[in-house]
C-alpha cells in the first residue's frame, strides 16, 4: 500500500479494527450503530499511534520512494494527531452513548483521552527511539478504556 497511497496506516487501521464488526456480530448476531462508531473510532486511532511508528522509518521509506503518513503530515503531525485521535475519542464516545454503556466507562475514556493528548505534546518526529516508545504506550490506552 505505500508504493499506492499515502495513507496506508487507513488500511492498517481497517484490518486492525475490524474485530469490533466481528466481535459484535458474533455477540448480537446483527450489524448496529455502536459496533460500526466503535469500528471507525479504531481506524483513527490507528491511524494515529501507526502514523508516530512511521515516523521511525521516514528517512528509509523516502530513500526507496515508499509513501506513509508520517511522510505526508510531516512538521504538521501533532496537528493531524490533534484531529485523528479527537475523531477516535469523539466515535468512541457516540459509541458508547448508542449502546447505552454506564457512565463510570466514560472515566476510561477520559483516562485515554489524556495518555493520548500527553503523547502528542511529549513528541518528538525526529526522536526515533521516542516515537518507537509512545507507539508501545496505546498499549495503555486500549487498556484504560478497557478499564473504564
Amino acid at each position: 500500500m505505500k508504493r499506492i497511497t499515502s495513507w496506508p496506516q487507513a488500511v492498517l487501521g481497517i484490518a486492525f479494527s475490524w474485530g469490533a464488526l466481528m466481535g459484535w456480530a458474533a455477540e448480537r448476531a446483527s450489524m448496529e450503530a455502536p459496533a460500526l462508531l466503535l469500528f471507525t473510532g479504531s481506524i483513527f486511532w490507528v491511524i494515529g499511534y501507526d502514523t508516530i511508528y512511521a515516523h521511525q522509518d521516514k528517512e528509509d521509506d523516502a530513500l526507496v520512494g515508499v509513501r506513509s503518513t508520517a511522510r505526508l503530515f510531516g512538521s504538521h503531525t501533532k496537528k493531524a494527531l490533534m484531529v485523528l485521535y479527537a475523531l477516535a475519542l469523539g466515535f468512541f464516545a457516540a459509541a458508547f452513548a448508542t449502546a447505552a454503556v454506564p457512565m463510570p466507562a466514560l472515566a476510561g475514556l477520559l483516562a485515554a483521552g489524556l495518555h493520548l493528548f500527553r503523547q502528542i505534546k511529549a513528541l518528538d518526529i525526529d526522536n526515533p527511539d521516542q516515537c518507537l516508545a509512545l507507539f508501545k504506550s496505546n498499549t495503555m490506552v486500549g487498556l484504560l478504556i478497557f478499564l473504564g
